[in-house]
């Protein structure tokens, strides 16, 4: 590959340079990708391997980044297992019959990626095609956890109610729930690496809501379940949340090889409870909101911390905003590349 520094960062190898990536890579903040969504929604862009392929490449190669990243959303395996939602713009998914029972969890089925998601092996492939050797392609689902979230608030929630109701008042229920879902998450994550992705990230985007204690016993070992069918298939496997610092040890026991991190703790600090590691994130996003200087500034101060220690995949604490400029991002990738690049 010709650049490969982000899987070397993934696998703790010393790197040309500080890789970089990001998550909502390919957003409404780009002005080619705005183009797309004013004749598709983004289900129809999800769902037609062209138009997926098309916006994950064209962001990747725009901001010059060192990792494509697969364009879907984490509720279209879901819909295959008989849970129907739409999107409501500026809202999220909507869920048509929220999960309250044994009998609605039964009723879920089992996922056939190649029978209910051929779209998004299919993108992969063509993205694969499209960039070559040039860089890596990282595919991902969502978590059990919040994919459950989803399905059981029916929509986005800030509290969580509905779910912590179900873990603690019906675990059975919950646990059956979380037993379909990681499986299904396993088998999807599965077929994206035999489609060609390079890298798998899973992203548990809600799991910060927990306390340690409830995400030990009911968000880990589902979690792990998924990491450990994932062992030895020779991608590096992300690890991802919102809101984590206080569960990172436990994360860190669920599995993984690259862990995320989010702005509410210093990078150095997570990496010493995650141990031996590779770690992304850290910026947060609205940063990119804010003036070149102020961008270097926090930037630096990231790769300061880091010391230049393999490892490093540099990205955002969660997704790029809407409102950010490309050109922060382009400039944002091109300080952490020049800052970091090791001398031969």
């Amino acid at each position: 590959m010709e650049n490969d520094n982000f899987l070397r960062a993934c696998w703790r190898k010393e790197a040309e340079y500080t890789p970089a990536w990001f998550m909502r890579q390919a957003g409404r903040y780009l002005e080619s990708y705005r183009k797309v969504r004013t004749e598709h929604d983004i289900l129809t862009i999800c769902k037609t391997p062209e138009l997926a392929a098309k916006v994950a490449v064209e962001a990747a190669e725009q901001l010059g980044v060192d990792a494509a990243i697969l364009f879907a959303d984490i509720m279209l395996p879901l819909e295959g297992m008989g849970v129907g939602f739409k999107i409501v713009e500026g809202v999220g998914p909507q869920i048509d019959n929220p999960i309250r029972s044994m009998e609605d969890v039964e009723n879920i089925g089992q996922l056939d990626p190649r029978k209910h998601v051929p779209f998004v092996l299919d993108a992969i492939g063509l993205i694969k095609n499209q960039i070559g050797d040039r860089i890596p392609l990282i595919g991902f689902s969502g978590a059990p956890f919040t994919l459950a979230s989803y399905i059981i608030e029916g929509g986005p929630s800030r509290d969580f109610i509905e779910s912590k109701k179900m873990m603690y008042g019906q675990p059975a229920v919950w646990a059956r729930l979380l037993t379909k879902l990681s499986e299904m998450v396993a088998e999807y994550l599965q077929a994206q690496i035999r489609a060609g992705v390079d890298a798998v990230q899973l992203f548990d985007s809600w799991s910060g809501c927990l306390s340690p204690s409830d995400y030990e016993e009911f968000v880990l070992p589902y979690s792990r379940t998924i990491f450990d069918k994932l062992e030895g298939k020779g991608v590096p496997r992300i690890h991802f949340g919102v809101g984590t610092a206080g569960i990172l040890k436990m994360m860190r026991r669920a599995g993984g090889d690259v862990f995320g991190v989010d702005w509410r703790i210093p990078i150095d600090e997570a990496w010493a409870l995650l141990g031996d590691v590779a770690i992304q994130g850290n910026l947060d996003p609205a940063t990119l909101l804010g003036n070149p200087g102020l961008i270097e500034s926090r930037a630096k101060e990231i790769l300061v911390r880091i010391g230049g220690r393999p490892g490093h995949v540099f990205n955002l604490g969660h997704g790029v905003l809407p409102q950010t400029q490309p050109e922060n991002l382009r400039n944002l990738v091109g300080f952490v590349h020049s800052s970091t690049t090791r001398k031969r």
